[in-house]
């Protein structure tokens, strides 16, 4: 008797644990599958990516720091799986977190390539905070800032700090960008909300000849 209540208490074990894995088992197979998509992401494996969107994974899915997929792979400068992502109608104005969008990071990082192709998705140029341009500048990517400008780019966007793209160009000494946005009418007397300027900070970098070109523009002290 008391075996086969030994037998019985197993098999009723078994059952349990069969009725819980049967609950828990799709559960953990799709959040298995989002890290696998997230994976394929991060690591440009397009085909992969474009296998799991065929099988409904959502193309606007975010990893644990908030960052939707198209952002991870601008970020990264993965053109090809961007191209997959774009083609599986994933949102090309996605924020992370911080607000940034794939254009953004994608002018960050200086990728041109990925810069149009986002583009031509629909991408947005300016957003209220911080802007493409802006992060562009901060790069010294002078293809980037001429391509943004030519779509309409604000040159004196500001961000939420009152910092414009000529204050960011010259604070991280990209004596090129910053002339050439000289060149293109940016305010040199535009200050942040602390009152900086990009003459200051030129000043500030001891960049003699940075200073100068914006005193000609008609920077004020």
């Amino acid at each position: 008797m008391g075996t086969l209540m030994r037998i019985d208490r197993r098999v009723w074990v078994l059952l349990v644990l069969g009725a819980a894995l049967a609950i828990t088992t799709p559960r953990v197979r799709a959040q298995q599958l989002l890290e696998d998509f997230l994976l394929a992401v991060a690591n440009n494996r397009a085909a992969d990516v474009r296998a799991m969107l065929a099988r409904g994974v959502d193309p606007n899915v975010v990893d644990r720091d908030g960052n939707p997929a198209l952002v991870i792979a601008a970020r990264e400068g993965n053109t090809a799986t961007v191209e997959v992502l774009l083609a599986g109608r994933a949102s090309v104005n996605a924020r992370n977190r911080y607000g940034d969008t794939a254009l953004m990071l994608a002018a960050l990082s200086g990728r041109i390539d990925i810069v149009r192709k986002l583009r031509a998705g629909g991408a947005t140029v300016d957003q209220p905070g911080w802007t493409a341009l802006i992060y562009a500048a901060a790069g010294g990517h002078d293809e980037i800032v001429r391509y943004l400008l030519a779509e309409g780019a604000n040159i004196d966007a500001a961000s939420p700090n009152g910092t414009s793209a000529l204050m960011m160009a010259v604070r991280e000494n990209r004596d090129s960008t910053a002339e050439f946005l000289v060149a293109r009418g940016a305010n040199v007397n535009h200050r942040n909300e602390n009152g900086a300027s990009a003459l200051q900070w030129a000043k500030r970098n001891e960049n003699k000849a940075l200073a100068e070109r914006l005193r000609r523009a008609g920077a004020r002290e």
